[in-house]
């Protein structure tokens, strides 16, 4: 669950990021955004392309965590407004995946909508019980400070009906418990090979949750509590003890089949994925709420044809650029 693919966050640290200027009228200034939101800019590359960087000092995070943002052609001249995607990323990765590993760039071509990939390390797009490095308040930073941040320094449609919200694997997590908590927030969410159902199989996604948020962004503490879970907590991120929370939204769930020959742990991770999304989907049907899904071969990896499947469907529910 927690890995997302074969490049290591070694390797994606040590590439650049996106570049590109950015902001509230065409045509745009350099270093058009500025601070807010709890958010003050500590680095930042914009050279008036369609991918942008910054990099944040926040209260929310003991690092300074960064973001792409990734803007519709034509944006700097265009003077409209556009929908946002936030893409979240999977585990052991970071806000650089889906550009130097799955060409997001290329896969939005054309597509006019905004595109923004934020940070997460292995934190499960949470506030943590504990943490034994410092703040590690993902879902405030997300929420709280990011989200007004991106409506106050970019031309987006600032309501229910102009975001949306997907991801990868952990970040497939993120989107459904994000959507169900937020209500009002965003419109459509995906989730490409995220769990959807944290107490199944005696819990066995939120182990994954506390073991690989102990490891890897909490110094050995966890999100949920260990030995003895913030059942609260559990139940308020659990997607589907949230089934009511998903009326009115557009869904779609992707998983795969078939065990990976290569990565053992891979094909647990989808194995549990599916199982999970099975799970969340027949409470859908039972609460009669409309979804789309798709059960593919092939193990736990982000799929870049039902990505831009499911991209095309967002664009269709959400409001216009113009």
């Amino acid at each position: 669950m927690s890995i997302t693919s074969k490049t290591s966050r070694r390797a994606l640290l040590l590439g650049s990021a996106g570049l590109v200027g950015g902001a509230l009228a065409a045509p745009l200034p350099a270093s058009a955004a500025g601070d807010g939101h709890g958010l003050r800019i500590v680095d930042r590359n914009e050279n008036g392309g369609r991918l942008q960087y910054y990099r944040f000092a926040t209260d929310a995070i003991a690092w300074d965590p960064a973001v792409n943002v990734l803007l519709p052609d034509g944006y700097h001249w265009s003077g409209k407004r556009y929908p946002v995607l936030y893409l979240l990323h999977g585990g052991n990765a970071d806000f650089r995946t889906f550009h130097m590993q799955d060409n997001i760039i290329n896969l939005t071509a054309g597509k006019e909508i905004i595109v923004v990939m934020p940070d997460a390390s292995t934190g499960w797009y949470c506030n943590p019980v504990g943490s034994n490095t410092g703040p590690r308040n993902w879902e405030t930073f997300h929420i709280g400070q990011l989200l007004p941040w991106i409506e106050s320094n970019f031309r987006t449609f600032p309501e229910y009906n102009g975001r949306a919200v997907a991801g990868f694997s952990m970040g497939g997590f993120g989107a459904l418990k994000y959507t169900a908590k937020y209500y009002g927030h965003f419109c459509s969410v995906s989730s490409h090979s995220g769990p959807a159902s944290l107490r199944r199989d005696f819990g066995l996604v939120v182990h994954w949750a506390n073991a690989t948020s102990a490891a890897l962004d909490l110094g050995g503490a966890t999100v949920y509590g260990a030995p003895f879970w913030d059942e609260a907590r559990v139940s308020a991120d659990n997607p589907v003890q949230r089934i009511g929370s998903y009326h009115n939204k557009r869904i779609f769930l992707a998983a795969g089949t078939s065990p990976d020959p290569v990565n053992w742990f891979d094909s647990v991770n989808e194995t549990q994925v599916l199982a999970g999304q099975r799970e969340f989907r027949a409470e859908l049907g039972r609460a009669g709420i409309p979804h789309e899904w798709h059960e593919v071969p092939g193990g736990h990896y982000f799929r870049h044809e039902l990505f831009v499947h499911d991209l095309n469907g967002m664009l269709g529910r959400l409001r216009r650029a113009g």
